[in-house]
This record gives structure tokens, C-alpha cells and sequence, in this order.
């Protein structure tokens, strides 16, 4: 078994990379891949511990996607593969960490503006060597008491429409794509059925638009993912010669 879609604490995950190939080696998996958030900044670590666990270490990253979905649908691409010493690769994820940093610091402006004292520098504690994410906001509310649940600090202020919701500075389909392949990697949409398409007749025509921008396959397997959906994304990978992938 393999999973090539994780977290570390280098982004919003909450385990370190030699936690993540400790849980691997406890569920017996042969191969475990890092994604984290906009950074490969876990990346050297992660490899050299694979070979410490003897366990195959795919170098990735999941890069946030600027597109007009339904229903409040996103989308994330992962390159997996990548070349983590990648000039362009590093330049552009060094920008969008930086416009990571600025957002947090508007939704720290609209909390205060609400009574919630919350400081730039607990953000940055809380994250740690990590890219600031809105999990880590949360976390914050949730450790103030603020909320009950990480996911109530979402529905009530981080959430899309909610008081302390900031957009966030993504790519552009194509830019990700070709970001990836510039960083000799493969470009795998991430869980296509948080697209949220109504129908997978509409996910399939959008799907079939990024293969035509270069995008080399999907993940199939997903915490989540409806079975009915995984097994129409087989056929479609099958008819279309898509990669595949999970996790």
C-alpha cells in the first residue's frame, strides 16, 4: 500500500515527517509522498528519512488553484516527483508563502476587529517552521476557547463568507501546471470531487480542459471520495491514458 497525498507540520498537517514514516511503518506502507501546502521546505528531511525507514519518499507539493467552481468547490494540483532544488519551483512558492504571511495578518486584523485578540506572533508560534495556513488560526481559537472545534473556528469566522475569511493568492491552472513540470514532477489533481461539480459528466469536462493544459492525472482514492465517483474516474483514466493516484 502507498499514500501520496500528506501533510507535515511544514504546512497545515500535524505531524513532523519522521511521525508521518512512523504511522507508515505502522500501517505497512511501501511508499508515502509529502504534499505540503505550497513549500517543499520539509522535502530534504522527508527523503532522508525514507532511507532511514527504508520506505520510498516521494518528494510533492499541492498547490492551491485560482478557477470558478460550484457550489464552493476548489481545486488543488500536487506535483509528485518534484525536484525540490527546482530555481523556479523554489522562487514562485517562496512568493506565495509570502502572500500566505500577508493574508494571515488580515485575518488577524478582521479577528481583532471582532474582540478575539490574537497576535502575529502566537500565528507564528503555532506554525512553526510551517506555511501559515487557516488550520493554524483555528487552532489558535480553539486553544483561547474561542470555539469548541477546530471546525466551528470555519463555520463561524475562517470559512469563504464568513467575518475573518481573506482570499488567498492561488495560480492559475495552466501556471500550476507548468510550475510543476518545471520542477520535473507530474501534475495530479488533487481529490477532483471536492470540485463540487454537480453532475461527473461536468467534473469529466473540466478534467479533460486540464489535460489539454498538461495535467497528467488524478487521484482516484481519497478519504471521502464517493466509490461510485472513483470508479468513473478509472474508466476515465483508462480511456484517456491519466495517471492515478491516492491518498
Amino acid at each position: 500500500m502507498i499514500d501520496l497525498h500528506m501533510h507535515s507540520t511544514y504546512s497545515d498537517g500535524s505531524m513532523t515527517p519522521e511521525e508521518l514514516f512512523r504511522e507508515a511503518q505502522a500501517r505497512g506502507l511501501s511508499a508515502i509522498a509529502l504534499t505540503d501546502h505550497d513549500t517543499v521546505d520539509g522535502v530534504p528531511e522527508f527523503v532522508e528519512l525514507g532511507k532511514q525507514y527504508g520506505i520510498a519518499a516521494v518528494p510533492g507539493v499541492e498547490i492551491s488553484v485560482d478557477t470558478k467552481l460550484p457550489n464552493h468547490g476548489h481545486m488543488h494540483i500536487l506535483g509528485l516527483f518534484i525536484d525540490p532544488a527546482s530555481s523556479k519551483l523554489k522562487e514562485t512558492l517562496d512568493y506565495l508563502r509570502t502572500q500566505r504571511n500577508l493574508r494571515a495578518e488580515k485575518i488577524i486584523r478582521k479577528l481583532n476587529e471582532l474582540g478575539i485578540e490574537v497576535t502575529l506572533e502566537e500565528l507564528l508560534e503555532e506554525a512553526g517552521e510551517g506555511s501559515i495556513g487557516r488550520p493554524h488560526v483555528a487552532r489558535i481559537l480553539l486553544k483561547k476557547g474561542v470555539v469548541a472545534s477546530i471546525q466551528e473556528a470555519f463555520d463561524r469566522y475562517l470559512a469563504k463568507g464568513k467575518p475573518a475569511y481573506m482570499d488567498k493568492v492561488k495560480l492559475e491552472e495552466a501556471d500550476a501546471i507548468r510550475l510543476i513540470h518545471e520542477g520535473r514532477g507530474l501534475a495530479i489533481l488533487a481529490h477532483p470531487h471536492l470540485m463540487r461539480y454537480d453532475t461527473f459528466s461536468e467534473a469529466r469536462e473540466k478534467i479533460l480542459q486540464l489535460k489539454d493544459l498538461g495535467l497528467d492525472g488524478f487521484e482516484v482514492y481519497y478519504s471521502g471520495m464517493p466509490r461510485e465517483y472513483t470508479e468513473e474516474l478509472l474508466k476515465l483514466a483508462e480511456a484517456h491514458d491519466f495517471a492515478i493516484s491516492g491518498g
